[in-house]
């Protein structure tokens, strides 16, 4: 054999010893083998052809995430609907009682004020059904977003301008509670949002404290902005001005509410309807006669409740006694926290006597403590028969939603809803421009809270003579008798 063949041959020889070296587990000498043999290796690794694994590759397995500590979407959106509510409440709370005065110190007269909070109540009433209308189909959280930017323009003219006209222009489109109530689209939006994401089994206590905390919330807001424009004008600032930060308050508090409703997730909006059926809302058949009864006296009712709106009382309080911003904050918590207790006994006395007894007999004694403020000789007298008249159940708002969606048949309840809703908020808002009439002079400032308190009473003796024989056992029935 040639040199040149035996070459290899040797190289090769080297190379095994050099691995059989590393098989024993000794170190590897320093002859250069080991580059010469990783070059090798390399080389037939790019030659070798790829050869399939006879199993397939198994997935790896998804990361294993730690359980989040964040409560899911729907409860997350229902405790921001109930932080909305209180903000919003406390809001309403916090202008209400000074709305009136702060106008007055403006320059305007007790007449234009009246017509402002008409106009406000009457602008409210249809930029709210403009609103809720259109919120399942635009989006819940949009027409949301909409009213606290309404309540934030609303805030910021009336804080900004002394403009009559830019005042109105204000109050009829912006969002303003003369009476600490709610406004807005907010209430009925919110509910229906509430109702889809709440199972079954918890939507009753959800809802019962969701209407709970709206009067303590107010109540609240009164002591709070009381506070505050004591505070302010005990440092020297003027009424006037002391009741612009009021004002200020409420802008600010529309922008909080906007924030939060843009947090809302899309879990409050409208599932898709079923089988692409569209609901007329506004549609009424065999239940219409008894339903625009029904509207009908809602209406008088919010109409003798518009005369002593919580914003006129604060304002006739002062006229009347000078009262201070503190005392007419504290005398609205009071009152606020009345009506919020008294509400929750309201259901227990329904469930004895029946809910037509309850609307249309216990708040006879309430309404006579009205007709009897503007007859007391002195503050604490006059603060005694207010909330002498909160402390005795209201039946009025939800408990007349009850009555009447208890008449209808089950396709009608919205659209009594709807009826009955528009036709309250319309009553209520012909009422202030009368009573701004009456305020402007001495002699009859009293004359709103006898005409409260009797048209109140009025609406509870003709709801009784009307429907004692209807039953709500037999509501389809009772809706059909009411034809004749």
């Amino acid at each position: 054999m040639s040199d040149g063949a035996r070459r290899p041959n040797r190289r090769l020889s080297t190379e095994n010893q050099s691995a059989s070296t590393r098989d024993d587990g000794q170190q590897p000498s320093d002859s250069g083998a080991e580059p010469v043999l990783r070059e090798a290796s390399r080389r037939n690794l790019r030659k070798a052809p790829a050869q399939a694994s006879p199993h397939p590759p198994e997935a790896p397995s998804p990361p294993v995430r730690p359980p989040s500590k964040q409560p899911p979407r729907s409860a997350r959106d229902g405790l921001l609907i109930f932080a909305t509510r209180i903000t919003r409440l406390f809001a309403y709370g916090f202008l209400s009682v000074f709305l009136a005065l702060y106008l007055t110190g403006l320059g305007l007269n007790s007449t234009e004020t009246g017509v402002l909070l008409t106009l406000a109540l009457l602008g409210d009433t249809g930029i709210s059904l403009w609103l809720t209308t259109r919120a399942d189909r635009v989006g819940r959280r949009r027409m949301l977003i909409a009213g606290a930017i309404l309540m934030l323009v609303a805030g910021v003219v009336f804080a900004i301008t002394r403009n009559y006209a830019l005042l109105l222009i204000a109050a009829t489109i912006g969002v303003i509670s003369p009476s600490g109530s709610e406004a807005g689209p907010f209430l009925a939006i919110e509910q229906a949002a509430l109702s889809q994401m709440v199972p079954d089994s918890r939507r009753v206590p959800v809802f019962a404290w969701y209407n709970l905390v709206g009067p303590f919330a107010t109540a609240t807001g009164a002591l709070v902005g009381g506070s505050l424009a004591q505070g302010l004008q005990n440092s020297g600032m003027p009424p006037v001005q002391s009741y612009r930060a009021v004002v200020i308050g409420y802008a600010l508090a529309g922008l909080a509410l906007a924030i939060m409703f843009s947090r809302l997730s899309p879990t409050i909006e409208t599932p898709a309807a079923i089988g692409g059926k569209k609901r007329d809302r506004l549609s009424l058949h065999a239940s219409r006669p008894i339903v625009m009864r029904l509207s009908a006296l809602f209406a008088l009712d919010a109409f003798g409740g518009g005369f002593v709106l919580q914003t006129l009382v604060a304002y006739w309080l002062t006229a009347r006694f000078q009262t201070a911003p503190l005392v007419l904050g504290a005398i609205f918590f009071a009152a606020n926290i009345l009506a919020g207790v008294s509400a929750l006994a309201a259901s227990r006395v329904a469930s004895r006597i029946g809910i037509l007894n309850t609307m249309a007999g216990a708040p006879i004694p309430s309404n006579i403590f009205l007709i009897l403020v503007p007859f007391m000789p002195n503050l604490p007298l006059a603060i005694a028969m207010l909330l002498l008249r909160f402390s005795i159940p209201q039946m009025d708002g939800p408990t007349q939603r009850t009555y009447i969606l208890a008449l209808v048949s089950p396709d009608e309840k919205s659209a009594a809803a709807d009826v009955s809703g528009v036709t309250r908020s319309v009553g209520a808002a012909l009422s202030p421009a009368l009573a701004g009439l009456f305020l402007g002079h001495p002699s009859l400032a009293g004359v709103p809270f006898l005409l409260a308190g009797s048209i109140k009473i009025a609406y509870e003796l003709m709801m009784r003579l009307t429907f004692r024989g209807v039953s709500l056992e037999k509501s389809h029935s009772s809706s059909a008798s009411m034809k004749d």
